[in-house]
This record gives C-alpha cells, structure tokens and sequence, in this order.
C-alpha cells in the first residue's frame, strides 16, 4: 500500500495486514491483466467456432455469448477467481479497519467543521437498490451504520477502491474527477462555476479535484450513506479542502431550483435504478442556473462494442453484485436526456478518454497518468 496517499482516517496497516493486501492486490492485477485475455483466445477458438457450426450465425448480443461462455472451463476459472479476489479484497481490510474502528471514530469526530460541513439526514430511507445488494460484494454496502460517529463503512471503501483498481485511480483515488475536469475544461472552456454538486459522492474521492480545479466555488456533495458522509467529511478536513456534505438522494434534493452552475457524478448511475436514472437526469437539470451545465460520467458504453466484448463489460451485472450496470448500456440515454427536458441542441452525449494512473517504481508515492480507452458521459447544458 505504499502508494495510496495517508491521510488522518485512512486505515493503517501492520506489517501482516499490509502484506496479505498486497497480496490480494497483485492477485487481482494477475487475474485481471494476465488471464482475463485467454477468455478472448477460448471465444475466438473454440466458442464461436462451435457456435457457428450449431446456430449458422453468430452470436447475435451479449447474453448469446454469456450463455455458451459458461460451458467453457477456463472461463469457469477465471470467472471464479475473478469473484474470489473480489472478495478477499473486503476480507483483507475488515481486520485493519475492524483493529482501529475506535481510532478512526475519533480521529473523524476531532476533524467536524473545521473547513466545510456535514449535514445528516436520520428520517432519510435509502433507496432499495443499495440496500438490496451489496454492490461490488461490499460487506454492507454504503449505508450500514454500526452507530452514531462511525466512518468504518466509509473507511473500508476508501482502502477497497483502491486495492480493486490496483492504485489506477491515482494516490487519493481521485481519476473520475480528474477525466471530467479534463473533459469540462476542454469542451466548455467558458465554464466558470460558482456552485458545483457531486451527486452519489461516496467517500469525496472525485469530490475532492474539484476544490482543486475550481477554488472560488462553493462544493457540494451528497450521498445516502451516512457512515460514507461522515467518512468523506473527516477526510476532506484531513486533506484541508472546504466541501459541504449532506445526506440525500440525488432523485429529489432539498436544494432551490437553478442553485448550481455544474452538476455532476462520477460512476454512480450504473448503482440506480431505470427509474432511478430518468429522476437523477430530471433533477440535474432542475438544479441547473441558465448556462449551467449537467454531466454524469459512466463505465464505457456497450454500443459500438463486439458482442463479446459488450459480455465482458457485462461479467459484473451477473457476477460481481452490480445488477444495473447492463440494463443501464441497453437505455436509450438521449430518450432519458430528452424526458429530463434538454432540448437536442442542449443534450451532451460523449466520450471522455479514460485516465489510468501508473506508479513510477523508481519514486515511491510519484504518479504518471496514461490516457487509453473511454468512459461515456451524459448530461446537458441548459440554455434558460
């Protein structure tokens, strides 16, 4: 873990802790990195061939290819180490976190107000699909709350983000924001905001860049999570960045009509609903000022994909404890643009390049970005 960047709640490790997680770190890497490509080699090989010979054709969508991969030993194999890994990832933090849950309570009770606020919500009923899973197999999930001043949820997920993505979402976890910045500093270089909200903000891992790219705004976050908030509130005041927390679902905020000047979210929408997702798009542009602008940047799209390919991206929806993120691909986002009220000339469907961070062996804690492959983004910039 010598990457991941401290900070005052990050969970430390002992030395056995932080072996066993940097096992299960290189671990995933393996799995990942080195055999998920065989999966390719058996479809292409085997599994097509064999299809064709059957049915005539090719597989027509993802879900024929599913359906003839799960035959396939090796793709049994991978699939159940991709699952394992999954879960030893959780396993290895619970001790630390578990070791200092008193430490770690404290040290976030001392870090209250210093720079920006938290404001929770004890009548706030979390929606069914994140209490009904425990998405990415996350003992828990967002909103189990062991009582009042815990941050152990939040905690936990901060070192598992990291360790899942094997330090590519850079030292604080921070690559969402930063591929969006990019994108908004590209795409809308008059975008001046004074009023930013992060819709589904979890810990403030892509919260936080926009104190660092926009300083004279005022930042919001909101998350249904209360031990997620606490967690990203201390953890903002560790790092010195002003950030107003509040708990709230983003499908109907307590904040005034045309009150922001950017609205957005990082990889949140595919942890929703179908319905979930036409009132987050409906909100956003509710909140917008005129010229604001709304974007929600997403996992990559399945459209444009070979079928096998689009089953991959979908190995998660079945797998992995992340039931939406396949119905999410087959939604017709400009229809959910069009129904939030953008007009056409308003709506925003793109892509953003992806941003990996790769850490330099030779300078411990030193981090060079590699851009490759996309994300997609949604959303809309409201004219009046």
């Amino acid at each position: 873990m010598s990457f991941q960047t401290p900070h005052a709640v990050l969970p430390s490790t002992t030395h056995d802790e932080a072996a066993r997680q940097d096992f299960v770190k290189s671990m995933r890497q393996h799995v990942t990195m080195s055999l998920t490509p065989g999966n390719e080699v058996v479809y292409r090989r085997a599994v097509l061939p064999a299809f064709a010979r059957r049915h005539g054709r090719s597989p027509k969508d993802r879900r024929e290819v599913r359906a003839a991969m799960l035959r396939e030993p090796y793709h049994q194999a991978w699939s159940a180490m991709m699952r394992t890994t999954q879960e030893m990832i959780w396993d290895s933090i619970e001790t630390s976190v578990d070791r200092q849950r008193a430490t770690l309570n404290a040290r976030a009770a001392q870090l209250v107000g210093k720079h920006g606020t938290l404001t929770l919500d004890p009548d706030l009923v979390p929606p069914r699909y994140v209490t009904a899973v425990d998405i990415h197999c996350m003992p828990g999930n967002y909103t189990t709350d062991p009582g009042p001043g815990d941050v152990t949820a939040g905690a936990l997920y901060d070192r598992g983000v990291y360790l899942y993505m094997m330090g590519g979402m850079g030292g604080t976890n921070q690559s969402c924001g930063d591929m969006l910045i990019g994108y908004i500093r590209k795409s809308f270089p008059d975008l001046a905001p004074q009023r930013i909200l992060d819709m589904g903000c979890a810990v403030g891992h892509s919260t936080l860049p926009y104190a660092e790219a926009f300083p004279a705004a005022e930042i919001h976050g909101i998350d249904v999570g209360a031990p997620m908030l606490r967690y990203a509130h201390a953890r903002a005041e560790a790092m010195g960045k002003r950030v107003h927390f509040s708990q709230q679902n983003a499908e109907r905020t307590n904040f005034a009509t045309g009150s922001f000047d950017l609205v957005v979210s990082h990889i949140a929408l595919h942890e929703t609903s179908a319905k979930a997702v036409h009132a987050i798009m409906r909100e956003s542009r509710r909140l917008l000022r005129p010229g604001g602008i709304a974007l929600h940047l997403e996992v990559p799209p399945f459209a444009g994909k070979d079928p096998f390919d689009q089953y991959l991206t979908d190995w998660d929806t079945h797998y992995n404890a992340e039931p939406f993120i396949g119905t999410l691909h087959d939604l017709d986002m400009r229809a959910v643009i069009a129904g939030a009220g953008f007009s056409p000339r308003e709506t925003i469907l793109d892509l953003v390049p992806l941003v990996i961070y790769v850490a330099d062996p030779g300078k411990d804690g030193n981090y060079a970005h590699h851009v490759g492959g996309h994300f997609c983004v949604a959303g809309g910039r409201r004219s009046s």
